[in-house]
């Protein structure tokens, strides 16, 4: 590609080969001229168009030339339109049948639902695979405990597993959601300028059979359409697909923030594959920056951003429809897939090359567990007759002088202090205390919670995918 000129990141830096293939420009309109074609097959088994003139239209079918239709765009001012007149001018016998009865957005909205699926499955297709990277994850660390933080602060002993497990839960919603997208995503059918169909019963007679001819033409694309369209299909729908995307930005975008405070050296306890060559500092050689998560939240804000886009498209598509989305479409639309296919490769790397420090790991319970035990201690000795209020004050006075000799970088004092309280220890046998205060013990059903899911994952079906046309020789 040309270096020179601006080109969207999206256009050679992020996302796969084959999804900018997909939205290429040439791409686009060789399936528009896969659905004039379509339409002319469909149309001779009506009496509409002769054999010969279809046989002329497929012929001529991939002879793109993207310059010849640019040079007539710029006089005309109408890129579909200009396409006509270079795929008819090359189709010399057919060519005057190109189009019939059909308006601008029969072809495009056609060509832009079938990319939309095809996308869908291939970005469901990595979905899946990176939920069965994170099943492995889980089942391996399932009952490694570790400690848990709410507000950054910490709480309560959990396992690696179990917080691997809340990250693919949230993935699997976005599963669901995505396959629910795929099923709903239709097209606008071929209705005409204002949805219906006026122009296709009137070549047909009146008699009704428009809805056959555009069965006939989304048949060979495996598309479907709904009861209702304007000169669009729903604009909503375009709001449903980038949504969903960014519904996937965001879990990925917990998943990379986490991993990059469990990178930093106060907790240490993971980190996402540093290459032995990597730099991560021009100016402080010793850096080992989280470069893959950082990526990953920096692109999936762009995602709630296209998908805001689609919500104002929907919103202001006035009565049949207005033109106000289709510059922002050419963008929203691909680099909203291309995106959300970075972040899903971005991820499987950082899942299959986390480094685990289970040592740091151990040392961070260490310190911090014992406090989940303090209710425990509590409980057992109002079970033995103390007054819960009392002893709620004693157990708090203990965990602050803990909290200071951790501040001052001594070892957790906790054992000792709740060992050497009267007040406890005549309630609560003194031999017991560290073992109620053991973090391990207090973990609940998460290694349990944690393979169950991983084997729901192990359980879902493939990713649905859209049925490819050939479009090229």
């Amino acid at each position: 590609m040309n270096h020179r000129s601006y080109a969207s990141p999206f256009s050679w830096r992020y996302g796969r080969a084959e999804l900018r293939s997909l939205f290429a420009e040439e791409t686009r309109r060789l399936l528009w001229r896969a659905v004039w074609v379509e339409l002319a097959r469909a149309q001779a088994e009506f009496g509409l168009v002769s054999a010969e003139e279809v046989a002329d239209l497929a012929a001529h079918a991939h002879e793109i030339d993207i310059d010849a239709a640019l040079a007539i765009e710029r006089e005309i001012h109408h890129d579909l339109m200009a396409e006509i007149r270079v795929f008819a001018a090359q189709a010399t016998r057919g060519g005057g049948k190109l189009h019939l009865g059909a308006t601008s957005m029969d072809i495009e909205d056609t060509v832009e639902t079938y990319r939309m699926r095809r996308a869908l499955g291939l970005v469901g297709e990595s979905l899946r695979d990176l939920l069965g990277a994170f099943a492995g994850r889980i089942r391996r660390y399932a009952d490694v405990v570790c400690m848990g933080f709410t507000h950054l602060q910490p709480a309560e002993p959990t396992t690696l597993g179990y917080r691997f497990a809340v990250y693919a839960q949230d993935l699997l919603i976005d599963d669901a959601q995505l396959r629910f997208t795929f099923e709903n995503v239709t097209a606008k059918g071929l209705r005409g300028a204002v949805g219906t169909a006026a122009s296709y019963e009137h070549l047909l007679d009146h008699d009704g059979r428009s809805a056959q001819l555009e069965r006939r033409v989304l048949d060979t694309f495996g598309l479907s359409a709904r009861d209702i369209a304007t000169q669009t299909y729903p604009r909503k729908l375009d709001y449903l697909v980038l949504s969903s995307l960014a519904g996937v930005g965001a879990s990925l975008s917990k998943f990379a923030a986490d991993v990059r405070i469990l990178s930093s050296p106060e907790f240490g306890e993971v980190a996402e594959p540093f290459g032995a060559s990597q730099v991560g500092s021009s100016a402080m050689p010793f850096k080992r920056n989280p470069i893959l998560c950082e990526r990953i939240d920096s692109l999936a804000r762009l995602l709630v951003g296209y998908a805001d886009v689609a919500w104002n498209n929907a919103a202001t598509n006035y009565l049949e429809r207005t033109l106000d989305d289709s510059a922002n479409r050419r963008t929203i639309l691909p680099e909203a897939f291309l995106c959300v296919d970075e972040l899903l490769m971005l991820a499987r790397k950082v899942v299959d090359g986390l480094r685990v420090d289970e040592r740091r790991i151990g040392q961070n319970l260490h310190t911090y567990g014992p406090f989940s035990g303090t209710e425990a201690v509590m409980m057992e000795a109002v079970r033995a007759g103390g007054d819960r209020q009392a002893l709620h004050e004693s157990i708090r006075s203990a965990a602050m002088i803990a909290w200071d000799a951790i501040a001052r970088g001594e070892r957790n004092p906790l054992v000792s202090q709740l060992e050497n309280d009267a007040a406890i220890t005549a309630l609560v046998p003194r031999d017991a205390i560290a073992g109620l205060l053991d973090p391990t013990a207090h973990v609940g059903t998460a290694p349990q919670r944690a393979r169950l899911l991983a084997d729901r994952i192990d359980t879902l079906d493939p990713f649905p995918h859209q049925k490819e046309v050939s479009i090229r020789t």
